[in-house]
């Protein structure tokens, strides 16, 4: 029987509530992580779309279009630095006094520090302490974002019935999707309403103010969510963790590793196609701004419609082979996808984006169950935030740095392409050294036998 990391550290699928939930509670509450999520990544991507066409000239001035463009990007990543911090401070807090307080905090202090970046003065009215203070608001931004996603995909997760957890946990893995559709949407409406000019003054600035409306709006939308009944049931019997960052780190810290490493290949390729193209094709190639906003956009747009349809896939054929499909789609499509995107065809263009995140979509759309799964109950919010946003950093935070300074040369960026192929690679790799997580059934149809093995023993370990 081949062996897999710290199988103790493996639960099976944590137990539906005793009689499921009803329909229309799970639609409800189902539908309070999807918009709380859509807001949270509205936040954090209205800033990325801001890197990309218009913060290295006011902030940094003085460097050259390039270098302005990578130092742009360099407060990008910080978001994603600060990320497994986030997760570290609200998994400690959904771990040990509930889901629900976690969805509260992060939204408020993602909304606060995204209306705060659109009140930054420009570095000709500050001078340096104008991107210094970039700085600190995108890190904070991402502290929030670090702690959203653990919350959000817990409040579907435990609530769901067995054999649907994996459709319902989809819908917070619709919230990237849609708040990018939102921020690029009234970038998009503003870009076309204003004047260069007047769009690099003030127009900008405009999405960071609406976050403030629409975190309002998130905070009255979760304000009567109901705890999980998986904490109840810790609560009750007085078993929820003491420091759950250190056990995570003590007793699964190779499963930690690997859903890290897992997760990179989304977050690589969803930036390569939402954040550096964008940066690339306008800058280098001199696609109009408006038209590729517009075809990063319908790419987005149809990954989020399939994401819940690929996740009704992963309860009937389970987490672990639509993982692998995903990651090995996004190996195979990186090529293709960098040479249809240095063509600068707006036809072959969109091809290519929508070709990297339907492969993409096909690992992600099932991530909101899988990584929950995997870890026991009491230290779930601290184990499966924090390896997803590891690989925040490992993918996010580097490709729009790595890939802008790999195109730098003349021709097709293809050390873009070995560089978005090796991390497909790598997770690919920590894909096949994870256990499947699926309800037993689904273990039995798809002949994943040493899998459940696997899985039953950690179903044994206490919660």
């Amino acid at each position: 029987m081949r062996h897999h990391p710290s199988p103790p550290s493996v639960p099976s699928p944590a137990a539906a509530p005793p009689s499921g939930a009803a329909a229309p509670s799970m639609l409800r509450l189902a539908l309070a992580s999807l918009v709380g999520t859509a807001i949270e990544f509205y936040d954090f991507f209205v800033y990325g779309t801001a890197a990309a066409l218009v913060l290295g000239p006011l902030f940094f001035p003085s460097f050259s279009p390039l270098a302005g463009t990578l130092a742009a990007f360099g407060t990008f990543g910080v978001g994603f630095l600060a990320r497994p911090l986030g997760s570290v401070v609200f998994g400690h807090v959904g771990d040990r006094y509930g889901r629900r307080p976690v969805l509260l905090a992060s939204l408020l202090l993602t909304g606060l520090a995204t209306v705060a970046v659109g009140c930054v003065p420009s570095y000709a009215s500050l001078g340096i302490a104008a991107p210094v203070l970039l700085l600190l608001l995108r890190f904070l931004q991402g502290l929030g974002l670090g702690g959203e996603w653990g919350g959000a995909v817990l409040l579907t997760a435990e609530h769901a019935p067995e054999g649907r957890r994996g459709l319902w946990s989809s819908f917070p893995q619709m919230g990237p999707a849609a708040g990018f559709l939102l921020a690029n949407g009234l970038t998009l409406a503003l870009s076309g309403l204003l004047s260069d000019a007047e769009f690099s003054a003030w127009g900008w600035r405009v999405p960071f103010w609406c976050a403030g409306l629409l975190a309002l709006a998130g905070l009255w939308l979760r304000r009567s969510v109901e705890e999980t009944p998986q904490f109840q049931a810790l609560t009750e019997t007085g078993r929820r963790a003491e420091a759950p960052l250190p056990e995570v780190l003590r007793g699964h810290w190779r499963l930690l590793l690997l859903t890290g490493g897992a997760m990179s290949v989304g977050y690589s390729v969803f930036y390569a196609v939402t954040t550096w193209s964008l940066a690339y094709t306008t800058g280098r190639l001199g696609v109009d701004r408006t038209l590729m906003l517009a075809v990063v956009m319908a790419a987005v747009l149809l990954m989020g419609l399939v994401t819940a349809p690929l996740a009704a896939l992963g309860d009937r054929w389970g987490r672990r082979p639509m993982c692998l499909a995903g990651g090995a789609a996004c190996a195979a499509w990186m090529f293709p996808f960098v040479a249809l995107l240095s063509s600068g065809n707006p036809l072959l263009v969109t091809v290519g984006c929508v070709g990297a995140l339907l492969a993409m979509v096909v690992m992600y759309a099932v991530v909101g169950a899988y990584l929950p799964e995997l870890y026991a109950p009491r230290i779930r919010c601290t184990g499966a935030a924090v390896g997803y946003n590891l690989g925040g950093v490992l993918g996010g935070a580097l490709t729009p740095v790595v890939a802008t300074a790999l195109a730098a040369g003349s021709g097709p960026p293809w050390g873009v392409a070995v560089y978005l192929t090796v991390v497909a690679l790598v997770s690919l790799g920590c894909f096949a050294l994870l256990p499947e997580t699926a309800p037993a059934p689904v273990r039995a149809r798809g002949g994943t036998g040493a899998d459940a093995g696997a899985g039953a023993a950690g179903a044994a370990a206490p919660a």
